[in-house]
């Protein structure tokens, strides 16, 4: 048998999202209270998610919100990353509060934040063993959010997954 590369590439993208997922849950978490949530975004949900973008262009003018929009289209598959709002009472300060009790609605605890920067660095670590392109972007993790796509999350990033000859996701035209 004759196995060529261009025929299981796309099913090893897949595969090799799944480890990423597994390496984001897996990633070290403040006080040991997980409140990341992981999932993998394909084929048509894609071009759900790219219509998002372009809606949001529509409305906010950015014109990057169009460009992701578009360059997601290449894109295997996409991991998505997210948390929870959750306090931990920890009085660290490093939101710009004293006190988590004195903190105003919607700004995040600066610790979820650190959560889930540390779940994306562990699956993009994953991403490089494996040699796939990624690049972080949270444009298209705003769109997932805005479909809550990663139920509860109130900070959600993308990572879109490519095996080809050229990573799709740099050296992008401007617009």
């Amino acid at each position: 048998m004759i196995l060529n590369e261009r025929d299981n590439r796309h099913d090893q993208a897949l595969l090799v999202a799944q480890q990423m997922m597994t390496a984001a849950r897996t990633a070290p978490k403040a006080k040991g209270v997980d409140l990341i949530e992981v999932a993998m975004v394909t084929e048509s949900n894609i071009r759900i998610l790219s219509d998002t973008m372009k809606q949001m262009y529509e409305e906010n003018g950015l014109k990057f919100f169009l460009r992701d929009a578009e360059n997601i289209l290449e894109a295997e598959c996409i991991v998505l990353i997210g948390t929870r709002e959750h306090a931990h009472g920890m009085n660290c300060g490093y939101c710009g509060y004293e006190m988590c009790t004195l903190r105003d609605e919607g700004v995040p605890c600066a610790l979820n934040s650190v959560d889930v920067g540390i779940a994306i660095g562990s699956a993009c670590s994953v991403a490089a063993d494996f040699r796939v392109d990624t690049r972080v972007m949270f444009s298209v993790g705003l769109a997932a959010k805005e479909l809550d796509w990663l139920d509860g999350c109130s900070q959600v990033f993308a990572i879109p997954v490519s095996a080809s000859s050229k990573n799709p996701f740099f050296d992008r035209k401007s617009l």
